[in-house]
């Protein structure tokens, strides 16, 4: 497995500190994010996942906590639109230019406005995607922000 993804460049050349944690990545998983953290053995409310929705027509990326589920109307407050709901995954693979499973907030094909849970900026290190099934990079939170120059809100579902 490659440690080189576009996520892990655009992170480098951001300037952002991160090390890469490759696990067995279980196509058949039923929650993708959830199994990554029992891989890496990690607390799942430090593994994040990316997820891509659209809101009012226009495509979003979420950052939560992997045992969390996102709120759609939380999303919706949070970026000022009306409603919001999950994109199709070929979709989102299309426009992220990653495969489900290893969908990166960082170096997507087209950066669109993302947003990550308040509760993860408490953390003092994050898991996120790496840019491939398999790979995660650790990192604190505030940087992931500052390099995706993401918003930051309550979006889990209560």
């Amino acid at each position: 497995m490659s440690k080189t993804t576009r996520a892990t460049q655009t992170l480098s050349k951001a300037g952002v500190g991160f090390e890469t944690v490759t696990y067995d990545y279980d196509p058949n998983a039923e929650r993708v994010g959830l199994q990554a953290a029992e891989a890496i053995g990690e607390e799942p409310h430090r593994v994040l996942k990316t997820l891509m929705a659209e809101l009012d027509g226009k495509p979003v990326c979420v950052v939560v906590p992997s045992d969390r589920e996102v709120s759609m109307k939380k999303l919706a407050s949070a970026f000022g639109g009306k409603s919001a709901h999950m994109m199709k995954p070929a979709d989102a693979e299309r426009l992220t230019g990653y495969h489900v499973g290893g969908i990166s907030p960082f170096g997507q094909k087209k950066q669109v406005p993302t947003a990550i849970e308040i509760a993860a900026m408490d953390e003092p290190l994050v898991y996120m995607n790496g840019g491939q099934r398999g790979l995660q990079v650790r990192l604190n939170p505030k940087d992931a922000q500052r390099a995706l120059k993401a918003i930051v809100a309550p979006l889990i579902a209560d």
